[in-house]
């Protein structure tokens, strides 16, 4: 990672980053990662979209080096914390990129701060309550019991589950690959079951109609954390927005394929 900044005040401090060549003809991408995962876990996408775009990677707070939360967090809260991010880096406006439970923090900034959204991408991510599918059987069953998992055992677990079936059988070095990075940056456990709470209570309910940015939502269809069918549920809620879907790939389908996935970002964001 490179030089770690911090949003000013006397608020929760949240982490940032600016990265790629600072050129004012180079729009900024907000990047907004989800459970689990700090701002380096954009790692396999970082170095292509910054030839492109003016990068501003942001740790949620309790990821990271962004403060934990000391109570019960809400997606709106994470949002705030991206505005403050925005305000502290003097960034007005620029495309926003959520993933996961970043995908849910993005459409809440596009929905209450839509000056600051030029452009929106939601990436494997759900409308939330009460219309929407799902998170599938098995991922529930599994965040229900990572607190009586060991470390170890979680961390495989959930990287096994966030890649498509196929992946896990035929990639083993991704695996392997992703477990090693996230074993060098452990998540606070309580942090991780705040996080993992204000998720599950998210309540979209049907405001993504109010979104006015344009819209590239985007899934795995082999995804085992989401329930893929929201994708379509966002994208027939946001107007005008468009839908990608990648076969055979999971919820973690831009390690799986970073260069697909940056191609159809970059052909939505910079045509």
């Amino acid at each position: 990672m490179g030089r770690t900044r911090y949003t000013r005040g006397t608020d929760l401090r949240i982490a940032y980053e600016r990265r790629g060549a600072l050129h004012r003809r180079h729009p900024w991408l907000v990047l907004i990662q989800g459970l689990g995962f700090d701002r380096s876990g954009w790692a396999p996408v970082t170095r292509r979209l910054q030839r492109r775009f003016r990068l501003l990677l942001v740790d949620n707070r309790g990821s990271g080096r962004s403060e934990a939360p000391v109570d019960s967090l809400t997606v709106a809260d994470l949002a705030n914390d991206v505005v403050r991010v925005l305000k502290a880096a003097r960034v007005r406006q620029g495309h926003v990129l959520g993933t996961s439970l970043g995908g849910m923090v993005a459409q809440e900034l596009a929905i209450g701060y839509p000056e600051r959204v030029n452009r929106l991408v939601l990436a494997c991510t759900t409308p939330g309550w009460p219309y929407a599918h799902p998170m599938p059987t098995a991922s529930v069953r599994l965040m229900a019991a990572t607190s009586q998992l060991s470390r170890e055992v979680a961390l495989r677990r959930h990287v096994e589950n966030a890649l498509a079936e196929q992946t896990v059988q035929d990639r083993p070095e991704l695996v392997e690959r992703l477990i090693a990075h996230q074993r060098r940056r452990p998540n606070d456990p309580a942090a991780w079951a705040a996080m993992a709470a204000a998720g599950a209570r998210y309540s979209g309910g049907l405001r993504q109609t109010r979104i006015q940015a344009p819209t590239l939502v985007l899934h795995g269809a082999a995804d085992r954390v989401v329930d893929p069918r929201n994708s379509q549920l966002l994208a027939t809620r946001i107007p005008n927005a468009q839908l990608r879907i990648f076969p055979d790939l999971g919820h973690l389908f831009f390690w799986e394929d970073p260069e697909g996935f940056c191609k159809v970002v970059t052909s939505f964001l910079a045509p």
